[in-house]
C-alpha cells in the first residue's frame, strides 16, 4: 500500500492536477481571509472554512477523476490488478494519495488564521471544528470518487460523476423535506451528510458522525476494491 500511496502522489505533482487544485483553493481561502481582515473582526475566520467547504467539496472530484479511469483507458488496470499486491491496498494506496493532497492544502489555509491569532483572538474551537468536518466530510467524497473513476475509462465522466454525488449530498436534506413521511425523513437524516456536518462547525465534536464519514471511506474503498477483483477475474 506504500508503494501505490507513493506513487500516486508523484504522480499527482508530475502533473498539474495537484497545483492546479491546490492553487484555485488557496486563493479562493485567501480571498476570503482577506474580506475577514477587512472586517477588522477575527470572529469570521472560523466561517471563512464554512464558506470554502462547498468550493472544495465541487473541487475534490478533480483529484479522484484519473485514479483508476485512466489505467482503464491505457489499458494498464490489468497489470495493476495483477501485481503482486492485494486489490485492497491498491484501493488504498490511491485513496490516501488524494487525501493526502487535500490535507496538504487544508493545513496551508490555518497559516492566515494563525498569523491573524497573533494580534487578535480568534474562535479556534470554530476553526478546528470547521477543519475536521472538511476534512472527514472530504475523505468520503474522495472515496466516493475513487469508487466512480473505477466504473467508467473517462475521466471526464468520472469529474461530472462525483461532481452530481457531491451536489446530491448537499441537497439531500432539501429532498427529504419534500416528502411528508416519518420513514422517509428519519432515513435521509441517517444518510444526511450535512446534519453531521454541521455541529463541527460549531465546534461540537460528536464521535458518532466521525465514525459515520470514516464508515463511509471503508464502504466505498471496499466496493471499489470488490470491483477491481471482479476484472482481474474477468
Amino acid at each position: 500500500m506504500t508503494a501505490i500511496w507513493k506513487r500516486e502522489l508523484r504522480s499527482f505533482y508530475y502533473s498539474p492536477i495537484a497545483y492546479v487544485f491546490m492553487g484555485v483553493v488557496l486563493f479562493l481561502f485567501g480571498v476570503y481571509d482577506w474580506q475577514v481582515v477587512m472586517t477588522g473582526s477575527s470572529y469570521y475566520i472560523g466561517q471563512v472554512y464554512g464558506i470554502m467547504f462547498t468550493w472544495c467539496m465541487l473541487f475534490l472530484p478533480s483529484l479522484t477523476m484519473k485514479m483508476l479511469s485512466e489505467e482503464r483507458k491505457n489499458k494498464t488496470d490489468q497489470a495493476l490488478i495483477t501485481a503482486p499486491v492485494s486489490v485492497t491496498a491498491i484501493v488504498w494506496g490511491k485513496f490516501l494519495a488524494a487525501f493526502s493532497v487535500y490535507l496538504f492544502t487544508m493545513l496551508i489555509t490555518l497559516i492566515p488564521a494563525f498569523i491573524i491569532g497573533l494580534f487578535s483572538s480568534p474562535t479556534w474551537p470554530h476553526i478546528f471544528g470547521n477543519l475536521v468536518a472538511s476534512l472527514l466530510y472530504g475523505a468520503a467524497i474522495l472515496a466516493i470518487g475513487v469508487f466512480i473513476s473505477s466504473l467508467t475509462e473517462s475521466q471526464i465522466v468520472a469529474l461530472v460523476g462525483t461532481v452530481g454525488a457531491s451536489i446530491l449530498l448537499m441537497l439531500i436534506d432539501s429532498f427529504g423535506s419534500m416528502f411528508d413521511n416519518e420513514v422517509i425523513s428519519t432515513i435521509v437524516s441517517w444518510i444526511s451528510f450535512q446534519a453531521r456536518y454541521t455541529p463541527f462547525t460549531n465546534g461540537i465534536f460528536n464521535i458518532s458522525s466521525v465514525v459515520f464519514f470514516l464508515s463511509v471511506v471503508a464502504v466505498f474503498n471496499f466496493l471499489t476494491a470488490r470491483r477491481l477483483e471482479s476484472r482481474r477475474w474477468s
